[in-house]
């Protein structure tokens, strides 16, 4: 089979999207040889607190805002599949798009939580993952029970981005000069940064539907 496209996947609530997110997402794509990558801007993350996230819509607007220019589609499709884990999203793309090859990109601090995660372990096995460092949380991560499975399946950068075929489970470690940019941060200088993106709703870049606010509380999108 000639595969069409090779995406790397970051997901997150981008609450908002900032400059971390292009830089580690262009990092990544050339690190790995990718051909493009997906924000995939979730409808709400269980492992981080509620208050405060702001609007589906305008996330996502956000997230365009910061990634014109560059080789990176911004999507909330999972709210569309209407799947709640990211193991059944994963599932769901790779069904729906059987001829790309997906690689799932993640921060450290993620990694430090992945254990927690439904079916991490066939997360894992369905896909191969790259683990971008994160200031403060190396540690946690080298640490975590995630690591200490998954540390036998390490390859290099260069190896994997040689690979004619990628296999899962992988794991690929990427370094480079810490960004400390942080969406917590952002939000601390400026609350009231959703209301310059709450006007027209966006148009999801995968699905090219406009993504409309809904009249009942988003549903939450656990890992």
């Amino acid at each position: 089979m000639t595969f069409a496209r090779r995406i790397g996947l970051l997901g997150g609530s981008f609450n908002p999207a900032h400059g971390g997110h292009r830089r580690i997402s262009l990092f990544a794509r050339q690190a790995l040889g990718l051909d493009e990558i997906w924000w995939m801007v979730s409808p709400g993350n269980p492992l981080k607190p509620r208050a405060g996230m702001a609007p589906l819509g305008a996330r996502v607007k956000s997230a365009i805002h910061k990634a014109r220019g560059a080789p990176i589609r911004v999507t909330a499709i999972e709210r569309e599949l209407g799947t709640r884990y990211t193991i059944d999203s994963l599932r769901a793309l790779i069904a729906r798009y059987p001829r790309h090859r997906f690689v799932w990109l993640m921060g450290s601090d993620n990694l430090a939580q992945f254990h927690q995660w439904k079916d991490w372990r066939d997360i894992a096995r369905a896909l191969p993952i790259a683990v971008v460092a994160r200031p403060g949380y190396d540690g946690a991560a080298l640490a975590s029970p995630a690591m200490a499975w998954l540390r036998r399946h390490r390859v290099g950068a260069a190896t994997f981005r040689k690979r004619g075929e990628w296999s899962a489970p992988s794991l690929v470690t990427l370094r480079f000069d810490p960004d400390p940019r942080s969406a917590t941060a952002i939000r601390r200088a400026d609350p009231d940064w959703a209301d310059r993106f709450s006007q027209v709703p966006p148009r999801d870049q995968l699905t090219f539907r406009p993504i409309r606010p809904i009249s009942v509380p988003e549903r939450v999108q656990a890992p």
